[in-house]
């Protein structure tokens, strides 16, 4: 019996902190053979690189088999790190690294996927980072403005 091929799927992720640190989100697209999920969520007090990662995280957490996925970003950071950094990182067992947690959980959930990044300039009109953007962005200023109501009670 022929080996089927696995589904491919683009994850368009963003991550948007107000404050850096401050309060946070991220916002993301699963896009596959033309279906389209969207996703956020958010964090009180976080930076901007955390909401990247964690929107990626969030977005593999979704897949429910073993997938091809493009990762397509804003962010150098996570980007670089998908496609370059992570071994090293790992042979020296994340050593002046930021953000161990959500490598380590990153790691994790992208275990049975293929996934590489893609870089795409922020602000720049590209439709999906557009969107996820504003999902993060949404969701940072829901959860700020959640903050000011509970000091003001």
């Amino acid at each position: 019996m022929p080996k089927q091929a696995r589904k491919r799927i683009t994850l368009y992720s963003d991550g948007s902190s107000l404050g850096n640190p401050g309060p946070g989100g991220y916002g993301g697209i699963l896009e596959y053979n033309g279906h389209i999920k969207e996703y956020f969520g958010g964090e009180d007090h976080t930076t901007n690189n955390r909401m990247e990662l964690r929107g990626v995280i969030e977005g593999l957490k979704l897949l429910k088999e073993p997938c091809d996925v493009e990762v397509v970003s804003d962010s150098s950071y996570v980007v670089k790190a998908i496609n370059e950094w992570l071994p090293g990182w790992i042979r020296k067992d994340f050593k002046k690294v930021k953000n161990i947690d959500l490598w380590k959980e990153y790691l994790e959930v992208s275990k049975p996927h293929t996934v590489r990044g893609t870089w795409v300039r922020g602000h720049n009109g590209h439709p999906q980072n557009e969107r996820c953007d504003e999902l993060a962005r949404t969701e940072a200023e829901r959860i700020q403005q959640s903050i000011k109501n509970k000091e003001q009670q």
